[in-house]
């Protein structure tokens, strides 16, 4: 079920037996550069179109009715409720602790004053087909509202003709978002990035998606603000050995694998034993699962146990595949996670799942794929922000700065850069 990859006693060449991902030379870039014109030419005719074309419904309205977010939050149980509230409640606490301080640097008559201001309107694209999200409504759509942003809107793909899931409307409700529009796939971020009839085009677009969705985020980067991961399909690599419960590590490596295909869930062990103890729990797992089928094709296609001589060796193979989700079970987890550096997000310890990161833990869901996690790191409210600086100073503090200023145009052949420290009287040496 899981491909092993032993990398013990390789030496400095092991990075050569890990796996190379063949889908770089196959990504649908011009059917999403099609489906992009399309949207940009032809507004919520093509919206239409493509949804019927791609998720088989036909759209009437675009923008879901207010009064229907709150129907749906009343329709739920009193227990999702308590979740979807106790999650928001988590999301909203710690990313205040997230929000970047004034700043004033006062250097003899040089005054740098710093402050971050939201952007004015965010898009956050979640999911849907193989299950419905409320949770990525909360860990986008929340956070873009700490931050400050004044308009956030949410594009999810229809559920059916029936339209958007309850689950997924109810928790649009408890964000308080702006509006909701029942699109998904490429289309959505096209439509949010240079608008439509009925979709307003937003400032910044986050979320996760599938590959359609993830390259059409690049591609309209730079007409509006895109948090520099590639938000894929979902990761995890679990560094355990036998103190950990085999049966915790297996049903860990499947809660990612569930998402469907084109994820990746890695066992990174020291003890082979160990690794036929969780192939065997995952069998058993797999086979009783309503979701099965999908756990399934993504270990037969991204299901991997590396075996290595040692945790600095595991902790090396986490830099080199740079997951999206990282749990370390072992006996002295936290320091093996201080040693790595390239993980989206690090749970320690046989009672930190990555599902405690999916729904309650606070830092957003919304992770680093594909290797970004080398430069990359979660959504938070500094993704809904910019710094702007504003700069004073003094006569004095010119003169003294400004010989320099005036060099350094004068070596790149500028000028009036040159000539704007002269003119004002500074003294050039």
């Amino acid at each position: 079920m899981l491909k092993q990859i032993d990398l013990r006693g390789k030496g400095p060449n092991w990075r050569d037996l890990l796996p190379v991902s063949s889908e770089i030379d196959e990504l649908p870039i011009d059917s999403v550069r099609e489906i992009i014109s399309q949207v940009r030419d032809s507004g919520d005719t093509a919206l239409r179109d493509l949804t019927q074309k791609f998720d088989g419904v036909t759209l009437d309205e675009l923008t879901v009715n207010e009064k229907d977010l709150e129907d749906a939050y009343n329709s739920i149980s009193k227990e999702f409720k308590k979740a979807l509230n106790a999650s928001a409640d988590a999301i909203v606490s710690y990313q205040k602790t997230q929000l970047p301080e004034h700043t004033v640097l006062e250097d003899n008559g040089l005054c740098i004053e710093t402050f971050q201001k939201p952007v004015a309107s965010a898009g956050c694209y979640v999911p849907g087909g193989l299950a419905s999200y409320p949770s990525t409504v909360l860990m986008t759509a929340l956070i873009a509202k700490v931050a400050g942003v004044e308009r956030v809107v949410v594009t999810v793909p229809p559920f059916s003709e029936e339209g958007i899931s309850i689950e997924t409307l109810s928790a649009a409700f408890v964000a308080k978002v702006d509006a909701v529009h029942p699109i998904g796939g490429a289309q959505a971020i096209a439509a949010l990035a240079y608008g439509t009839e009925s979709v307003r085009p937003v400032d910044v677009i986050v979320g996760p998606g599938n590959v359609y969705v993830s390259l059409a985020k690049q591609e309209v980067a730079g007409q509006v603000g895109v948090p520099a991961s590639f938000a894929g399909p979902s990761e995890i690599m679990v560094i355990a050995d036998s103190s950990a419960p085999a049966k915790f590590v297996a049903v860990d490596l499947a809660v990612q694998a569930e998402h469907g295909p084109g994820g990746k869930s890695w066992l990174v062990t020291t003890d082979e034993n160990f690794a036929i103890e969780v192939v065997n729990e995952l069998e058993n797992l797999v086979e009783n699962s309503s979701r099965g089928e999908n756990i399934k094709s993504t270990f037969e296609t991204g299901g991997y146990c590396a075996l290595v001589d040692d945790l600095d060796s595991a902790v090396a193979v986490v830099d080199a595949v740079a997951p999206e989700h990282l749990q370390i079970m072992t006996n002295d987890p936290v320091e093996v996670a201080k040693k790595v550096s390239n993980a989206g997000a690090i749970f320690c310890g046989n009672w930190s799942p990555a599902s405690l990161g999916d729904y309650l833990a606070g830092p957003s869901h919304v992770l680093p794929t594909a290797g970004t996690a080398r430069f990359a790191g979660a959504l938070t409210v500094n993704d809904f922000m910019r710094d702007i600086h504003i700069v004073t100073s003094t006569e004095k503090a010119l003169n003294r700065l400004g010989p320099h200023i005036f060099n350094f145009a004068r070596s790149e052949g500028l000028e009036s850069h040159a000539e704007s420290i002269r003119l004002r009287g500074v003294e050039i040496e």
